[in-house]
């Protein structure tokens, strides 16, 4: 998949509709001319180590009993070719031996740093459980069934009620990075993920990552409203903080699944064990991720946002955000601190200004470029102006809120070295750099921010003592982290946990300073309250049952549309108020904002007043 993106039971028939055993039919009934000789067999025959016949007729494979092992390939009952966007895949028929169990097909597959490894049918065994079965395989293959390789894969399964749950472990003699579970049989239609709005796939081959921002996922959750308008989904039970894929494959029967779990990549071993998967049937939408959210809310001790005690009370009166902004990349000046203090003592007039949340992004001077020193620009108005402008916001009642980046560090700056070895690292050895932008307008992604990793001490430790500083030299009322929904495996630890250490370390020492993120992800609701962007319109509660959030600063500036310091450059600006009702209406105010626009700000202002009920 694409990894830098711009800011991109099974139940019996009767239990979930649509999964039925036409899941077992081949794509190509024609296939079982091509099946090598030790795969034939009559109709009817004998099945040899309890499997079908890869040959078999649909209405043979309907009476396959469950516990079976159905002879399947990663080209059954998919479209081949694709018929729509696609991902890579093998030009051959990989073997996939599935067990049968209650309209789906499940099977396995792992991956180590150098290969990939499938099931051995000859050696895998299936035994009924009282509510589900567990299958064994005591070796491997690879190269498409051309070699064998020592290793196991036992894979646990039980059915409980409407929904089906396992886990998966393997083993094997060098270091494993991931594990799939493969499962036939998942219906086709609407498509949720991440409780975002639903959308018609076609034929398009669907893949996404959880942790958000760089995999697509909020939380590890996907959900198909068919036809009939019941509802299937598929959900990844996480413990920790790991990366979760999933794949849907069409075909004209169903989706081929691929649910796919990579170990930390701080860590090697030859062994490995997923979370808990799920799939299964719900009444509604409303249903499936209340379930979901009730793990994860559990997992990661996440507070309902009415019993927050990280909230300060300041913000749960908050009506507005002015998003004003500073200098962009190149230098160029929007508002200096002078004129943001104008802008406010207007704006004091027109809402109580105790309502008003001051986002201040590119207040340290050249955006992006200047992270992280994070200092007072002297072409802003230098350490004085800004201290003036912070106190005179806070005099007129306003909440001052100054940004800083979670993880972009210029290398050019000479306290780069100090903390260099915090440059992200991906699980396989290759360097992950903030590379996706074009600040310069040169047709050419920049190559000059590295990525850095909140888990290694030494990039920790100096964005706690910055954020520090500015609170204690300017007496903020809160600090903005910016990309904080990013996750990415690497090689040195965790960065949600080194988000949680941060965060942690901040709150114990300034108790009444509100921390905010950019985006979020679902565990990280855990340790940030707020964010921009909520991301689950298809279920709010997913973001608001726990959180709040505001517009982000990308949102077009009244008039032509500027988007200020953000690369977008302009879109076009709607005097609308945000469609869920618990997100801040914000107004970005860029260079020609306040002089040109005013009466704008005042119609936005109003409807944020009318909003929450402000006379």
């Amino acid at each position: 998949m694409t990894d830098k993106i711009s800011r991109r039971e099974l139940l019996k028939t009767s239990v979930v509709a649509g999964a039925s055993s036409v899941v077992l039919r081949k794509l190509d009934g024609a296939r079982a001319a091509e099946a090598s000789p030790h795969d034939a067999c009559a109709d009817g025959a004998t099945l040899e180590h309890g499997t079908a016949p890869r040959g078999a007729t649909p209405a043979a494979l309907s009476g396959v009993a469950d516990g079976e092992i159905v002879a399947l390939t990663c080209n059954d009952g998919v479209y081949v070719p694709p018929r729509g966007q696609s991902f890579f895949k093998f030009g051959f028929d990989f073997p996939e031996p599935s067990v049968a169990f209650q309209g789906l097909l499940f099977s396995f597959r792992l991956h180590t740093f150098e290969d990939c490894y499938g099931l051995d049918r000859a050696s895998m065994t299936v035994e009924k459980t009282a509510d589900g079965f567990e299958m064994r395989c005591s070796n491997l293959v690879w190269a498409g069934d051309q070699m064998k390789a020592p290793g196991s894969v036992v894979a646990r399964a039980r059915k409980s009620g409407d929904y089906f749950e396992w886990k998966v472990s393997a083993e094997t003699d060098r270091p494993i990075k991931s594990l799939t579970s493969i499962v036939r049989g998942v219906p086709r239609g609407q498509v949720s993920v991440s409780c975002n709005k639903f959308f018609d796939p076609k034929d398009n081959e669907i893949l996404k990552e959880h942790p958000y921002l760089f995999g697509g996922m909020t939380t590890p959750l996907v959900v198909i409203q068919k036809d009939s308008g019941e509802f299937f989904y598929l959900s990844a039970r996480d413990e920790q903080v790991r990366a979760t894929r999933f794949y849907l494959q069409p075909g004209d029967e169903g989706y081929r699944a691929e649910l796919i779990y990579e170990r930390e990549g701080w860590e090697k071993s030859n062994k490995i064990e997923s979370p808990a998967w799920r799939v299964g049937k719900a009444p509604s939408m409303d249903a499936a991720s209340r379930m979901h959210f009730d793990h994860v809310e559990r997992a990661f001790q996440i507070p309902d946002w009415e019993k927050r005690t990280d909230v300060p009370e300041w913000f749960r009166e908050i009506a507005l955000v002015l998003s004003i902004h500073g200098m962009h990349w190149t230098g160029y000046i929007y508002n200096d601190y002078a004129k943001i203090g104008r802008t406010l003592q207007w704006a004091a007039t027109q809402i109580p200004a105790k309502r008003v949340l001051v986002f201040l992004p590119a207040w340290d001077g050249r955006y992006y470029w200047n992270y992280p020193l994070y200092k007072a620009d002297p072409r802003l108005g230098g350490e004085e102006g800004f201290r003036a402008l912070i106190e005179k916001g806070q005099r007129l009642g306003f909440r001052m809120m100054p940004m800083f980046g979670a993880n972009v560090a210029n290398r050019n700056h000479s306290m780069y070295a100090k903390v260099a070895n915090a440059q992200t690292v991906r699980i396989d050895g290759d360097d992950f750099a903030n590379d996706w932008v074009d600040m310069d307008n040169d047709r050419s992604n920049d190559g000059w921010g590295a990525f850095m990793n909140l888990a290694v001490p030494s990039w920790r430790e100096y964005l706690a003592g910055r954020i520090s500083e500015v609170i204690e030299q300017y007496h903020v009322d809160a600090y903005f982290l910016d990309i904080a929904g990013a996750w990415v495996n690497n090689l040195s630890g965790g960065m949600y946990e080194g988000t949680v250490e941060l965060v942690k370390e901040l709150r114990a020492k300034y108790p009444g300073v509100l921390a905010v993120g950019e985006m979020h992800y679902d565990a990280l609701m855990s340790c940030i309250p707020v964010y921009q962007v909520p991301r689950s319109p298809a279920y709010p509660a997913a973001l608001t049952k726990y959180a709040r959030s505001f517009e982000h600063l990308s949102r077009p500036a009244p008039g032509r549309g500027s988007t200020g310091v953000h690369e977008d450059g302009f879109a076009k600006f709607k005097p609308t108020m945000p469609e869920e009702k618990h997100t801040i209406p914000t107004i970005t105010v860029v260079d020609d904002t306040f002089e040109k626009y005013r009466d704008v700000m005042t119609e936005v202002i109003v409807a944020a007043r009318v909003r929450a009920g402000i006379a």
